[in-house]
């Protein structure tokens, strides 16, 4: 890959990346179910609710939609492809549940912590999330991967969100790097590849979301292939 002797840096995104959003996010909405009484199965959510809140998360990334909007519009979207017809309450009641509920659940991607004991004693590292702080900093912590990172850096405390150039300056800024010293690990293509690739950092495609093929930096599908690039 090019420039990755010079790599003195790595950048890792979070959700879909290191932290295993899907599976968390299931368990999550299984201790959800337990709690009220829904007409649908746990499965039959996931069905739909999955797409949706990943569009909703896109149009979040392109600033389409607020941080409020996105918390709600997820749930509502779901209810209604799925009948249902809920109690406007319910929407923040199970949307505050879930933002609590959802870092307590701690399941990261195969070889994560095998592979970031190698790399922290070689580079230094970092994280740039699109996620909301808080809740980004609890599933760091929870989950055993904050003592990896020196910078997390977030879309609330850049005030910008990926792919966004300026989240990418921010973090060079703060860790006073050249970005052709600097790799980006994520798993979305636009977001995460395309958004470091245009401020002049390396990268790498971590495709846990199993998006198409493509030229534009080293793709991955394990943890174990990642090692094999960086160590």
């Amino acid at each position: 890959m090019k420039n990755l002797n010079k790599v003195k840096t790595i950048f890792f995104d979070l959700d879909h990346t290191l932290w295993d959003f899907d599976r968390n996010s299931s368990l999550a909405f299984k201790h959800i179910f337990n709690i009220y009484d829904f007409p649908f199965s746990h499965s039959e959510f996931l069905k739909w609710y999955v797409p949706i809140n990943h569009k909703y998360w896109r149009d979040y990334s392109e600033n389409k939609i607020s941080k409020e909007k996105l918390r709600i519009r997820s749930l509502q979207k779901t209810f209604n492809c799925l009948n249902f017809n809920y109690k406007a309450e319910y929407i923040n009641e199970i949307s505050n549940e879930y933002i609590k509920t959802l870092p307590t659940k701690t399941f990261l991607f195969e070889g994560v912590i095998d592979l970031l004991e190698k790399l922290k004693p070689i580079y230094d590292l970092h994280i740039i999330s699109n996620g909301f702080e808080d809740v980004q900093y609890k599933k760091m912590k929870l989950s055993g991967l904050l003592p990896f990172f020196d910078k997390i850096i977030t879309s609330e405390n850049a005030n910008s969100k990926k792919p966004d150039s300026k989240i990418f300056n921010y973090a060079l800024r703060l860790t006073n790097e050249n970005p052709q010293n600097c790799l980006m690990i994520g798993d979305n293509l636009i977001a995460d590849i395309l958004g470091a690739i245009n401020v002049g950092m390396n990268a790498i495609h971590y495709n846990s979301n199993n998006e198409s093929i493509h030229y534009k930096c080293p793709i991955v599908s394990s943890y174990k292939d990642l090692d094999k690039l960086l160590i």
